[in-house]
C-alpha cells in the first residue's frame, strides 16, 4: 500500500471520528489578522475547524476535487489566490491536489499530529490551514499539495477574482 493510502485512511478516520489531523500552527505573524468572531462571520463552520482549528474535512466530501475546470483556487478566508487550475491533479486521495502553488502564496510549518513530521501548508495572508505538502506528486516538481476543498474556493477563468478581504 502506497504512503499517500494509508495516510488517507488515517487522515479520512480522525476526519470522521472529529479530531483534528494536524497540529496547531505555532504562532507566526500573518498579515491579515481577525478575530475568532469576526472569521466566524465570514466562513462556514467546517471551514473555520479546518481553515483555523485545523481540522481535516472527510475525504472525497469536496466538489472541488473534482472541480476541472480553468481559474484559480483562492483562500477561503481572505481571498489570496493561492493555485492555478492548471497545477491540479487528481492524486486518488479525495482532496484537491495541486503540482504547485502560485508564488508567496503559501507559508509552511511542521506538523507532528500523527507522530512522523509532515509539512503543513498555510495560507501566507491569513494564515488559514489549507493541507500537507509530500514529495510523491507528478513532475515536474514531484510535489503533492493535498488540500482541504473546504479551505479553498473556486474562479472560474473569465470571472473577476474576489477582493481581498480587509
Amino acid at each position: 500500500m502506497e504512503r499517500r493510502h494509508i495516510l488517507t485512511a488515517l487522515t479520512g478516520w480522525l476526519a470522521a471520528a472529529g479530531l483534528p489531523a494536524t497540529s496547531a500552527l505555532a504562532a507566526a505573524p500573518f498579515p491579515l489578522k481577525k478575530t475568532e468572531a469576526q472569521w466566524r462571520a465570514i466562513v462556514s463552520p467546517q471551514a473555520y475547524n479546518v481553515l483555523f482549528e485545523h481540522g481535516t474535512e472527510r475525504s472525497g466530501s469536496s466538489p472541488l476535487d473534482r472541480e476541472k475546470r480553468a481559474g484559480t483556487f483562492v483562500c477561503a478566508a481572505c481571498n489570496l489566490p493561492l493555485f492555478d487550475a492548471a497545477q491540479k491533479f487528481d492524486s486518488g486521495t479525495g482532496w484537491p491536489s495541486f503540482w504547485q502553488a502560485l508564488p508567496n502564496a503559501l507559508g509552511t510549518s511542521t506538523d507532528f499530529k500523527l507522530i512522523l513530521p509532515r509539512t503543513e501548508y498555510h495560507c501566507s495572508r491569513c494564515g488559514g490551514h489549507q493541507g500537507h505538502v509530500f514529495d510523491d506528486g507528478p513532475k515536474p516538481s514531484g510535489k503533492r499539495y493535498c488540500n482541504n476543498g473546504v479551505a479553498l474556493a473556486f474562479v472560474p477563468k473569465g470571472e473577476p477574482l474576489p477582493a481581498l478581504r480587509t
